[in-house]
């Protein structure tokens, strides 16, 4: 197998290894008393919800929100799009009618909450006072900031009225069962969707600490919001979420091991660095170009032919007007710091199909990644300062183009130390 086909065999497993189909029906509750109602919101919860409809032996009934472009075919769940990763009126609607199935529920009644990354955009239902403009100013400036998705997340839920554990207090006295893809690093429930359903320990305090960290301007009834507490979200401890119960059903290490065994099928070493790396992407491209050089030309910390296998959530500071995504940030990045290493390969995709706001899941580079650039006279480093990584990969046909892929459980990224030299001459 070569090296691109292997790589790219790789994220396809990764993607499978998430796919609803596949991880929802061993996670399915038992049929309730009384009514089963099924809500969600994620880039995944349209595929969630089919996956639902195909696995559940009784009655339901529901509504998801999910991104342009991602929905499938559900006869009983109603199936809403809406705009990420700017909200949009689509999904503040969707929201508003969310939380009015849920409002005169029993406690016979079982709530099934289908949650994936994306969700925060998705239900965009601001607080009083807020209008769906500020949100969207709010969120332009945080995707532009260089905040971790963690961070932006805590901003996010201290503005919502349906995020931060406040839809399943909605939902009291009903069950609530949550089911989550996770595309957070840490896999912290609260951040995965900003939380709809569970509580939130992070406070208004926290979200205006991140506001000055990033000098962020806020709107003025914005920062009145958060200075008065009047955005406090539903803490742990509360009542109303007594007894609600989450489950995983996908991670991005479950896909990074899934990836693992498609290279090792094919003889080749794996070696995972971590499911959680955040950071500014062109640093983080720097750090493992550094690592994959020790390996190229020391044979440390591993041995070639090896893959360092990484996923996890980094960030990108906009100074630039290019077309660019976290993913190809990193490897253009990567790519200028390894300087046509001999030997080094490399692929890194958002496992949702969407890089930053383009319809292209990432890209790939080869040791004559630089050099077939500037025959076409582009300059790399002009490329990364414009935050344009798309531009340089889909100029030389090195982008990758998956199409929605119905699931999220964030970045892949592995790169490709392939044997060394002159272990290649001994052996021709």
């Amino acid at each position: 197998m070569k090296n691109r086909e292997l790589l790219e065999a790789m994220f396809r497993a990764a993607i499978a290894a998430a796919q609803p189909d596949k991880c929802i029906p061993p996670h399915l509750p038992a049929p309730p008393r009384g009514r089963l109602l099924v809500i969600g919101a994620g880039k995944a919860s349209a595929a969630m919800a089919r996956a639902v409809e195909r696995s559940y032996p009784g009655k339901l009934e529901g509504l998801v929100v999910t991104r342009y472009g991602y929905a499938v075919p559900c006869e009983r769940i109603e199936i809403v799009e809406a705009a990420h990763p700017v909200p949009d009126a689509a999904g503040e609607r969707a929201a508003e009618r969310m939380l009015e199935l849920v409002r005169g529920l029993h406690a016979d009644d079982t709530v099934l909450c289908l949650i994936s990354g994306g969700g925060s955009s998705l239900l965009p239902l601001p607080l009083a006072g807020i209008t769906l403009e500020d949100k969207q100013l709010v969120s332009r400036a945080l995707l532009a900031s260089g905040a971790s998705i963690g961070e932006m997340n805590c901003v996010r839920r201290h503005l919502s009225a349906i995020k931060g554990g406040r839809l399943a207090a909605a939902c009291h006295p009903a069950q609530v069962v949550t089911l989550l893809i996770s595309d957070v690093p840490g896999d912290q429930p609260f951040d995965i969707a900003s939380g709809p359903t569970v509580a939130d320990p992070s406070t208004c305090a926290d979200a205006l600490d991140i506001v000055r960290r990033y000098g962020i301007a806020l709107p003025g009834k914005v920062r009145e919001v958060l200075e008065s507490g009047a955005g406090e979200s539903i803490k742990p401890g509360d009542p109303r979420l007594a007894g609600h119960e989450v489950r995983f059903v996908a991670t991005p290490q479950m896909a990074l091991e899934a990836a693992a065994r498609v290279a090792r099928e094919a003889g080749v070493a794996v070696h995972i660095l971590g499911d959680s790396l955040e950071g500014e992407a062109r640093e983080v491209g720097k750090l493992m170009a550094g690592m994959a050089l020790q390996v190229a030309r020391r044979g440390q910390p591993f041995a070639a032919p090896c893959i360092l296998l990484s996923g996890g959530e980094t960030t990108v500071t906009v100074r630039g007007d290019g077309r660019g995504g976290r993913n190809v940030e990193f490897l253009l990045a990567a790519a200028i710091a390894l300087r046509g290493e001999p030997g080094v390969y490399g692929l890194a995709g958002d496992t949702d199909g969407v890089d930053g706001q383009e319809e292209i899941a990432g890209a790939y580079f080869a040791p004559d990644t630089l050099k077939r650039a500037f025959d076409k006279g582009i300059r790399p480093m002009q490329s990364l300062d414009r935050n344009d990584g798309h531009g340089f990969f889909q100029a030389l046909g090195d982008a990758v183009v998956t199409g929605p892929t119905l699931t999220n459980v964030n970045d892949f990224r592995a790169i490709l130390i392939d044997a060394p030299l002159e272990r290649k001459a001994h052996a021709s």
